[in-house]
């Protein structure tokens, strides 16, 4: 990388890099720290609500579908707009655009933490959900501009190892601040956060934009932000109001319809948001397949995952999130060891993908076939998905970024993201599917759900046979999850190792 002037980063139609050396900016593993505690706290408000639940149930008088929307409105808003806060990004200044994340996540805590009824907590979540946006993109496209391009794996490493180490901590914390305060400390404990992180972001991060075009591509904007955040919702709806009801289908053909109509868009404008000749890469076309695979396969088995220890093994919420402590321990060790990056130099990109690919799906099947064993087959597979993550999510994220021309990291950050969010909540939703199928074929009279099942139980025996549905179907769906994953290492593997034939 080159160092930019500002007379020439003003130019409109060049791309301009960061302002960075060869070696790196000066600074950058500091700016690294600042901007994963950045990470750090959009990742925790993704799992700490989890554990309020009963208390806003008590405080707030939240019904089931308040619930719900406090945990998607977050959700919902922050994948429709990854591609369009990566966008902005890019046009406007990411030193910008990740002060201002930060600005209006901390403000949207501030609100929430205070709010005093759901509607109020509802809105103050989509507020955040902005703010996480913003922050998730800029984070990603920073660390590309300040890194020179041999300790991209590495950085990127430590930032993907910050999201493990968010889902160990979500709970544990959220716990913690539930026994000793009320709901609304889980929200204000992000202030601190952000202001020590909007100091730093303005004190260290440098400034770095690309100026292409006349104009930003307000109507690709707009398209992308409706369509994703459809699509998004419709998979979210379908477990709890069925794949096949009208609201569901409506909003999954307006999410196809719009979606198209922004390729459309983004093929015909001059300077598109999203540019389409990104897709005749076949490195980004293979990391790109291969992700969604795979964050379709871990998200929809890490959601099963803490169902397995609680219905199957009996744990109580806070057991359940020690007892995954070690899948995040693991990632983290290695990639802020710098071990995973090391192996990724060693292997290359397709066969460290393959290889994780291989971890995490032998992982999953221990956890799906050991139950017998207790505890001890669960820490096996987690140990396993773990060493797989570590090697596996920098890969697949470095193949996409690194895919991209370095003027448009923020682009490719939100496409790292949005396909993240898409194929957690596929997975999920779909596996979920295959979990409830499964356990209404074998108790067809409590098909339900598994506390209803027990409760019309009649005697031990009975409630035996309940829970060996239940863990029957919990394995059925941990197998798709892991042939899934294995489908996704062959299927990015493939492509990426043609991507490497065809460059050489």
């Amino acid at each position: 990388m080159t160092t930019s002037s500002p007379e020439r980063e003003r130019e409109p139609g060049r791309s301009q890099p960061a302002p960075a050396t060869v070696q790196g900016h000066p600074r950058r593993w500091l700016i690294l720290g600042v901007i994963s505690l950045a990470q750090l706290t959009v990742v925790l408000d993704n799992t700490v609500l989890n554990v309020a639940i009963p208390s806003l149930t008590d405080e707030l008088g939240a019904a089931t579908s308040d619930i719900q929307w406090m945990i998607n409105a977050y959700s919902l808003v922050q994948s429709g707009l990854l591609l369009t806060a990566g966008s902005a990004a890019d046009r406007y200044g990411r030193k910008k655009m990740l002060a201002a994340g930060l600005a209006l996540f901390g403000l949207g805590s501030l609100a929430a933490g205070l709010a005093d009824s759901t509607g109020q907590l509802i809105a103050a979540r989509a507020g955040m959900g902005v703010g996480g946006a913003l922050l998730l993109t800029t984070t990603l496209a920073v660390v590309m501009q300040i890194f020179a391009p041999e300790e991209h794996a590495k950085a990127i490493g430590i930032w993907s190892a910050v999201s493990a180490l968010g889902f160990a901590c979500g709970p544990l914390i959220g716990g913690f601040m539930l026994d000793h305060f009320w709901w609304g400390a889980i929200f204000l404990i992000n202030l601190p956060v952000v202001a020590l992180g909007l100091v730093a972001v303005v004190a260290l991060v440098p400034e770095s934009k690309n100026r292409q075009g006349d104009r930003p591509d307000l109507l690709g904007a707009v398209l992308s932000t409706i369509g994703m955040t459809a699509l998004v919702y419709a998979i979210i709806s379908g477990p709890e109001h069925g794949w096949t009801s009208g609201r569901v289908l409506a909003t999954a053909a307006v999410a196809v319809g719009v979606l198209a109509l922004f390729a459309y868009w983004e093929s015909r404008v001059p300077y598109p948001m999203l540019d389409l000749a990104f897709f005749r890469n076949q490195r980004f076309t293979g990391a790109v397949a291969g992700l969604m695979l795979i964050t379709f396969g871990m998200g929809g088995a890490l959601f099963l995952l803490t169902q397995h220890l609680q219905f199957v093994l009996g744990y109580d919420p806070l057991e359940a999130g020690l007892a995954t402590a070690p899948l995040a321990v693991t990632v983290v060790v290695l990639n802020f060891s710098g071990i995973a990056a090391k192996w990724l130099a060693k292997l290359g990109t397709p066969v460290a993908v393959m290889l994780s690919m291989v971890l995490m799906s032998a992982g999953l099947v221990a956890i799906a076939t050991l139950t017998g064993v207790g505890y001890a087959g669960t820490l096996l597979g987690l140990l396993l998905i773990g060493v797989g993550c570590a090697l596996g999510n920098p890969a697949m994220a470095h193949a996409i970024m690194s895919s991209i021309p370095p003027a448009k990291a923020g682009v490719g950050a939100g496409i790292n993201g949005t396909l993240a969010e898409f194929g957690n909540g596929l997975g999920v939703a779909v596996l979920g599917a295959v979990l409830n199928s499964r356990f209404a074929a074998l108790v067809p009279v409590a098909a339900a759900s598994l506390p209803a099942a027990l409760a019309s139980a009649e005697g031990e025996a009975e409630r035996e046979r309940v829970i060996d549905a239940f863990s029957s179907g919990l394995e059925s769906s941990q197998l798709v999850g892991a042939v899934a994953v294995l489908v996704g290492g062959a299927v990015a593997a493939v492509l990426l190792r043609r991507a490497e034939r065809a460059g050489a």
